[in-house]
């Protein structure tokens, strides 16, 4: 399973230069919505990351549709909003506690 990258530049450089190879930088909130869909119709993601403000921005029923998804698992990083709890969405995706 692949990692997959979704926001502006800022935001991507950094998983770039680690060698993520799907990395999707978006201009407005148009190509994030068009992007993040792209993402979830795609076979190989297995976690898509994005920053909590890009996540805020898309439709609600895309949130939850993000929020409720095993493949690919959503982590959200930054910004002002509630933090998404990595260990809890690693549970979500493998359906077991690596940290017991």
């Amino acid at each position: 399973m692949d990692l997959a990258v979704v926001g502006d530049g800022q935001f991507v450089t950094g998983f770039r230069l680690a060698g993520v190879q799907k990395v999707y930088e978006i201009n407005d909130d148009n190509s994030l919505e068009e992007k993040v869909n792209e993402v979830l119709n795609d076979s190989s993601v297995g976690i898509l990351v994005m920053h909590n403000n890009d996540f805020d921005k898309l439709p609600e029923t895309l949130r939850d549709t993000l929020s409720e998804s095993v493949e690919p698992t959503l982590v959200t990083l930054g910004g002002t909003g509630q933090s998404s709890n990595l260990r809890d969405k690693i549970k979500q995706a493998v359906g077991v506690d690596l940290w017991k």
